[in-house]
Parts: C-alpha cells; sequence; structure tokens
C-alpha cells in the first residue's frame, strides 16, 4: 500500500485499521481506530488536512481530496463512503452514509445521521441538516 509523505506531512492511524493493498495514502492525514480503506480509494491530503475518525468505512474507489489553502476535509466517527465516492473539502459529521458516486463539494456539511444517496450531487456550499436523506442531480432532500 502506498503511504506517501509530501510537504513535510506522513499520514498516521489508530489501532485496528486495514488498508487494501492498492489503497493510496498521501500527506497530512490523521485516520482513527478501527477504519477500514478499500481497493483503489485515493485519501490524498496533498494540498490541505484531512481528518478521519473512528470505524469509517472508505470503499473501492473512492477519492478523498481537499482544496488547496481553502477546505480540508473532516470527516467524523461511524461513517460509510460508498464506492467510487468524492468527497472533496468538506466536513461529514458523524454517522453518516454516502451512498456509491456520491460528489460532496467543497465547503458542504452532511449533518450527524444523514444519508447521501447514490450518485448525488452536492454543489460547493450545500448544509445537509441532521437526520436527512439527500438524492439527486443537483441535490433535493
Amino acid at each position: 500500500m502506498p503511504i506517501k509523505s509530501v510537504r513535510g506531512f506522513t499520514p498516521k492511524f489508530g489501532e485496528g485499521c486495514y488498508f487494501a493493498e492498492n489503497a493510496t495514502i498521501i500527506g497530512d492525514l490523521m485516520i482513527g481506530n478501527n477504519c477500514s480503506v478499500w481497493f483503489q480509494a485515493v485519501i490524498r491530503a496533498d494540498v490541505n488536512s484531512i481528518r478521519i475518525g473512528d470505524r469509517v468505512n472508505i470503499q473501492d474507489g473512492a477519492i478523498i481530496h481537499a482544496t488547496f489553502e481553502k477546505s480540508s476535509t473532516v470527516i467524523g466517527n461511524d461513517v460509510s463512503i460508498g464506492h467510487n465516492a468524492i468527497v472533496h473539502g468538506c466536513k461529514l459529521e458523524n454517522s453518516v452514509l454516502v451512498g456509491m458516486g456520491s460528489i460532496i463539494m467543497d465547503d458542504c456539511v452532511i449533518g450527524t445521521n444523514s444519508i447521501i444517496a447514490a450518485g448525488c450531487v452536492l454543489p460547493k456550499g450545500t448544509v445537509v441538516p441532521p437526520n436527512s436523506v439527500y438524492a439527486g442531480v443537483p441535490e433535493k432532500k
């Protein structure tokens, strides 16, 4: 599994984590305990920080990134990010499910206990209240 340092930052992770052999983990990244990062997933904290809580599941082909000098990415506890989802420069609170192929853009905030349906697109700055389900392109509650 490629773990790469960039700009003087090396990824750090907690106990009990699983990383698939071809997952890519780069830069200013902290991952909590009991997380899993599956095949061909990319967590690239090369231009800003990424913080991931405990018991987070990042499925095959997902991309977690941030925005240069603008938006970091913060992912809470008990989050599942589906296959081929893109999570970019945003905040996911606790107990969030991000469906397969979803795109969550910069400065979005996804409230606790929310679901982002498969294929949903959330434009920059979207705020999803706690206990919500959003779906569609663009998103609708």
